[in-house]
């Protein structure tokens, strides 16, 4: 049996430690991710998980999470959740306490954590606010809120408003969706996936991060996968289960990822950007490939110090 191990996507490192301390305590691959990924939902400085991310495009923040276990596939999900900063424990609501239901969106997930006792609180902190701000204003256009919609002005808004959404960019700096896979002393494996989702999006939509398949796959016959970047390419790739397959028949983490990203390459889009995926095995063998050159993932083991920075392959 291979010894405990943990691993995550870019900007992870907030909260791997948090996750081995458990693992090392003999706590379970699920306490381990959920731990680990409050850590980097409540990091202010994050603009892409949790308290802080970017809002959609009329400036609301929505969170996406998703856990998965390898043992029995069980899944837990929320997406377009508002006002509730840890959407990972309440994806992990939705896997023990909701056991007839995977996945709960909008107004019916802030309701059952409502019901579990879970805590709202303002999400769009003024830092993200601001950068919100600086890209609504890059349309020139204004609304006063008065109107419904009805008039010629409101329609040229929304036009304008679809064409700047589709044309963003994210920020410089890291960012996307994070990812954090870890493996516990009795063999168990859980993936994890958060996300506020791509910057200024429609309002409602969903990306692969709950999505069983898309964003997130957990088999403990071969391993789990999760993916970040253009989720869009990988719900219609079926990324992360594709990973999970190609370890099943063979292929090592790092080579399954590369192929599963080669794939979605395939498919036509005119709003492609990064996408990335992330892998670990049952024996504890990891990897993860990407579309750019220098890009990593971060990973801890029982003896790490500290978490570590592993190179992904490049597709």
């Amino acid at each position: 049996m291979p010894g405990a191990v943990i691993i995550g996507s870019e900007r992870s490192e907030i909260g791997l430690p948090a996750g081995m301390d458990i693992l090392r305590r003999g706590g379970s691959a699920l306490d381990a991710v959920e731990a680990a990924m409050r850590r980097c939902e409540d990091n202010p400085a994050d603009h892409y998980v949790g308290t802080a991310g970017l809002p959609n495009a009329q400036g609301v923040v929505e969170l996406d999470a998703s856990l998965m276990l390898g043992s029995g596939r069980q899944f837990g999900a929320v997406a377009a959740l508002r006002d509730y900063p840890n959407p990972i424990s309440v994806a992990r609501a939705v896997l023990e306490k909701l056991p007839q239901h995977s996945l709960l969106v909008g107004e019916g997930a802030a309701l059952f954590a409502k019901e579990c006792g879970f805590t709202t609180a303002d999400l769009l902190t003024d830092a993200s606010r601001e950068q919100w701000r600086k890209q609504v204003a890059d349309s020139r256009e204004a609304v006063e809120g008065e109107n419904t919609g009805a008039t010629e002005g409101d329609r040229r808004y929304r036009s304008s408003a679809l064409e700047l959404i589709r044309r963003l960019a994210p920020h410089d700096g890291p960012w996307g969706t994070i990812n954090i896979i870890a493996l516990d002393a009795s063999g168990e494996m859980c993936v994890g996936v958060s996300t506020s989702g791509f910057p200024y999006k429609y309002p409602g939509r969903v990306g692969d991060s709950a999505l069983p398949g898309a964003g997130n796959w957990c088999d403990l016959r071969a391993g789990g996968a999760a993916c970040t970047g253009r989720g869009e390419l990988s719900m219609r790739g079926g990324t992360a289960r594709t990973v999970v397959d190609l370890m099943a028949a063979g292929q090592d983490p790092a080579q399954a990822c590369r192929a599963a990203l080669a794939d979605a390459a395939t498919l036509p889009d005119d709003y492609r950007s990064e996408l990335r995926a992330l892998a670990l095995t049952p024996d504890g063998r990891h990897g993860g490939a990407a579309g750019q050159e220098g890009s990593v993932y971060a990973l801890m083991t029982e003896s790490s110090t500290e978490p570590e920075f592993r190179p992904r392959v490049v597709l």
